[in-house]
C-alpha cells in the first residue's frame, strides 16, 4: 500500500499565489517607473556604437577607395604599355611605392600573350616588412594562376571587382584581398588582369582596434610607443583611436565577406580560416543566423520597435554570452562590418535600478503575506471539511456523510455535486464491470480471428523443398489484429497458380473479403488453367450481391515450370517486378479491381521467364509505408534495394523479402504502421 502523502493546505497555496501575483503587478508597476530612464541610457548607448560602426565603415572605405585609385590610375599606362613587356615591372613597382595600403600589385596576362616571355607573364612587386620593394615574375607549371578559379572569373567579369580573400604562402601565410581590375589591348579585348592585394593582417592590427569615445573629437597621433600626441575639439562627432582595443570592454568588431568568411577579425586566427555561419550553428539560439543572413544581404543591423525607437537586435549570442550586434554593409563591396556589444554594458544601469526595486518589493509582500495567510486560513477551512468526507468515498464508503455549509457559494455547490456523484458512482461502476468484459471478449475474438487468418496463408517455406526449379518465400505483416491482404500458391499439373491481393479497407470486413477471395482463388483455379479467366470467375462471384462496394486488387499468374511460360493477369494491382540479372517492371495492362463492376473482361499478357530469375510481387502496404514525416518508402527505394542484392548475388526470395522488410522498418523508424504490407517472392530455377 502506497504511504499517505503529506497534507499541504490548500489556504497556504493560495496565499503563495496572491503574493505571486501581487509580486508580478508591483513588478510590472515598478518596471513602467524606470523604463523611461534606462531607455534613454540604452538609446545614447546604442548611438554611441553606431556612430562608432558609421565612422569605422567610413574609414574602411577611404582604405579601399585608395587601393581602388591606386590600382585604377595605372590602367591607361598599362594599357599605353602593352608593347614593351618589360616596362610593367616599373609600373607594378610604383603602384605599391605611391600606395602604403597596397601590399603587392601583379598584372596577370593571358596565355602566350608574349612569346618571348613564355607561356605564363605576371610581372609583380610586393612590399616588403622593412618597406622595401621587390620585383618577381609569377606563373609556370606549379603555380599556374591560367586556370585559378579566381583568374578565370575576373576574364568573365570584364570589370573592376573585390576578389574573396585568399592565403599567399611564401615564408609566412598572409591573408589577403585583391581589387581586380581587367587590362584590354587597342581592340577592346581583355588581355591582362590587375591585382592590387590588400592585406587583411594588417586590416586585422590597425582598423579593428579602438574605442568609442564621447563628447569631444580626439585626434592621436602615435610618435612612438610611449609617447602619443593627443588633440581635440567640442564637437561631439565619435571617433575611432589606435590606444585601446574593443575587445577590451568586452567588445567585438568584425567584418565578413557575403559567404560569412571573416575579412577582419580582432583574433587573427579567425581571418579567412572561420565563417560566421558555422560558429551561429553551434550556438543554442537562432537569431545570430538569422542576422548573418541580413548581414549577407546587405542590410543594416537596426529596426524599430513598438515604441518607435530604433534598437539593434538584443541577446545576440557571441563569446557564450548575450550581446547587442550593431553592423552595416561596406559600400562598392559584398562586405558587411559589426560590432558585438555585450548586453551587460549597455543595461547596466537598468539592472542595478531593478535589483533596487525588487528589494523594497520583496519587503512589502513580507508584510502582505502573513496578513493574507491569516485571511485565506478562515475562508478555506469549509474545504478541509470537505476533503475529509471524500476520503471517506474513496475508501468505499459511498454514504459516507457530507458537512453542512452556510454559504451559498463555489465551495456549496461543489458540495451538491459531489453528493449526487455519490448516488451515481455505484451505478457507473457496473456498468464499467459490463463494458471492461465486452472489451476483453472481443480482443480475444480478435485474436482467434488472427490467427484463422493466418492459418489459411502459405506458412511453411520452401514449401517445395524436392523440386530444385522452384523457390518461393512470402511475408504478410498485417496493420491491424486483422487484415485484408493474401497471397497463396499451389502447383497442378507442373504449373504454378499464384496469386496476391489487397482489399480494400482494413480491419474485420477486409479480413472477410480476404477469406472469400483465397478460397474461391483455390477453387477456381483448381479447375481453370488460363489466369485471366480465374480473375474473370472471380469478378463475378464477388461483385454479386456486393452491397458495401468491397473491391479487391489482384495479381494472378501462372507459371509453366517445364518450359519458364508466365502467363498472367494484373487486377489493378501493383505492378511485378523481375530480379535476376538485371531488375525489371513486368509489363501490365490496366484492368479494373476484381469485384468492382460485374461482367467486366481481363486481359491475359505472356513471357517467358529465364532460370534464376525471381517474380517479386507487393502490396501497397510496401511502397506507401510512411516515415515519422510522412514521406513514402517510394517504388524507387524497391528497385534500388533490389539492385544491390543483384550486385551481391543475392536473389533468393527469403533474402530478397527480409533485406526489404529490414529497408522497410529502418525507413518508418518508431512510426505507426499505416496499411497491411505483404510480399511474394518467386523464383524459377533450372528447367527439369
Amino acid at each position: 500500500m502506497a504511504a499517505k502523502r503529506k497534507l499541504r493546505p490548500f489556504y497556504r497555496r493560495l496565499t503563495r499565489r496572491i503574493g505571486i501575483a501581487q509580486l508580478i503587478v508591483m513588478a510590472l508597476f515598478s518596471y513602467f517607473l524606470y523604463d523611461g530612464a534606462v531607455d534613454i541610457v540604452t538609446w545614447e548607448e546604442c548611438g554611441l556604437y553606431r556612430n562608432f560602426l558609421n565612422g569605422t565603415e567610413k574609414d574602411i572605405q577611404r582604405i579601399l577607395s585608395d587601393v581602388y585609385v591606386g590600382a585604377k590610375n595605372h590602367v591607361p599606362e598599362i594599357e599605353e604599355n602593352l608593347d614593351h613587356p618589360d616596362n610593367m615591372y616599373d609600373i607594378m613597382e610604383r603602384v605599391v611605392e605611391l600606395n602604403p595600403h597596397i601590399r603587392s600589385c601583379g598584372v596577370s596576362f593571358v596565355a602566350d600573350y608574349y612569346p618571348q616571355k613564355g607561356h605564363w607573364f605576371c610581372p609583380y612587386a610586393v612590399k616588403g616588412e622593412d618597406g622595401t620593394v621587390e620585383r618577381r615574375t609569377i606563373g609556370d607549371a606549379q603555380h599556374d594562376y591560367l586556370h585559378a578559379e579566381w583568374f578565370e572569373e575576373a576574364l568573365e567579369a570584364d570589370s573592376g571587382y573585390w576578389s574573396k580573400p585568399f592565403f599567399e604562402s611564401n615564408d609566412t601565410i598572409i591573408p589577403l584581398v585583391s581589387y581586380m581590375i581587367p587590362i584590354h589591348n587597342k581592340q577592346g579585348k581583355t588581355v591582362a588582369i590587375l591585382g592590387a592585394d590588400l592585406s587583411l593582417e594588417w586590416f586585422s592590427e590597425k582598423l579593428m582596434k579602438g574605442k568609442a569615445t564621447r563628447g569631444k573629437n580626439v585626434k592621436l597621433n602615435v610618435k612612438s610607443d610611449q609617447e602619443v600626441e593627443v588633440s581635440s575639439d567640442d564637437s561631439d562627432e565619435i571617433i575611432t583611436s589606435g590606444i585601446m582595443e574593443l575587445r577590451a570592454l568586452g567588445c567585438t568588431n568584425f567584418i565578413i565577406d557575403q559567404d560569412g568568411t571573416y575579412i577582419a577579425h580582432p583574433d587573427s586566427g579567425f581571418v579567412i580560416n572561420k565563417n560566421y555561419f558555422e560558429l551561429a550553428k553551434a550556438t543554442n539560439d537562432t537569431i545570430d543566423d538569422y542576422i548573418g543572413r541580413r548581414m549577407v544581404a546587405g542590410e543594416s543591423g537596426t529596426y524599430t520597435d513598438k515604441k518607435g525607437k530604433e534598437c539593434s537586435f538584443p541577446y545576440f549570442d557571441y563569446d557564450g554570452g548575450n550581446a547587442y550586434l550593431f553592423f552595416c554593409p561596406v559600400e562598392h563591396t559584398s562586405w558587411s562590418i559589426a560590432i558585438a556589444v555585450p548586453s551587460a554594458l549597455i543595461n547596466a544601469v537598468g539592472i542595478v535600478v531593478g535589483i533596487a526595486l525588487l528589494l523594497m518589493i520583496g519587503l512589502a509582500l513580507l508584510v502582505v503575506r502573513f496578513v493574507g495567510k491569516f485571511v485565506a486560513k478562515r475562508a478555506t477551512r469549509p474545504l478541509g471539511l470537505l476533503a475529509a468526507s471524500a476520503d471517506e468515498v474513496a475508501k468505499g464508503n459511498f454514504n459516507a456523510p457530507l458537512p453542512q455549509l452556510k454559504h451559498n457559494d463555489e465551495i456549496r455547490q461543489l458540495r451538491d455535486s459531489f453528493e449526487e456523484m455519490q448516488h451515481s458512482l455505484t451505478h457507473y461502476i457496473d456498468e464499467l464491470k459490463d463494458t471492461t468484459a465486452s472489451k476483453a471478449a472481443i480482443e480475444n475474438e480478435l485474436k482467434v480471428a488472427h490467427d484463422i487468418q493466418m492459418s489459411m496463408l502459405p506458412k511453411t517455406f520452401p514449401p517445395y523443398p524436392e523440386r530444385d526449379d522452384i523457390d518461393i518465400y512470402g511475408s504478410l505483416t498485417p496493420a491491424k489484429d486483422v487484415g485484408g491482404d493474401l497471397f497463396d500458391f499451389f502447383i497442378r499439373n507442373e504449373k504454378l497458380f499464384f496469386c496476391i491481393g489487397d482489399v480494400s479497407g482494413k480491419g474485420v470486413p477486409a479480413s472477410l473479403v480476404m477469406a472469400v477471395t483465397r478460397s474461391l482463388f483455390r477453387n477456381i483455379a483448381a479447375h481453370v488453367a488460363e489466369p485471366h479467366e480465374i480473375v474473370r470467375t472471380l469478378n463475378d462471384a464477388m461483385s454479386e450481391n456486393n452491397e458495401t462496394n468491397m473491391f479487391v486488387t489482384l495479381f494472378v499468374g501462372v507459371l509453366d515450370l517445364e518450359n519458364g511460360y508466365l502467363s498472367y493477369c494484373n487486377a489493378g494491382h501493383n505492378y511485378a517486378m523481375l530480379i535476376g540479372n538485371l531488375v525489371s517492371t513486368l509489363p501490365c495492362d490496366h484492368n479494373l479491381p476484381v469485384g468492382a463492376m460485374p461482367d467486366m473482361t481481363f486481359t491475359k499478357q505472356e513471357m517467358a521467364i529465364e532460370p534464376e530469375t525471381t517474380i517479386f510481387l507487393y502490396t501497397d502496404g510496401l511502397n506507401e509505408a510512411e516515415d515519422p514525416g510522412h514521406a513514402l518508402f517510394g517504388v524507387q527505394r524497391i528497385i534500388r534495394i533490389a539492385e544491390s542484392l543483384v550486385k551481391e548475388g543475392k536473389n533468393q526470395p527469403d533474402a530478397i523479402i527480409n533485406q526489404m522488410i529490414e529497408g522497410v522498418h529502418r525507413f518508418v523508424d518508431d512510426a505507426e504502421q499505416s496499411d497491411d504490407m505483404t510480399i511474394l517472392a518467386i523464383k524459377y530455377g533450372k528447367r527439369r
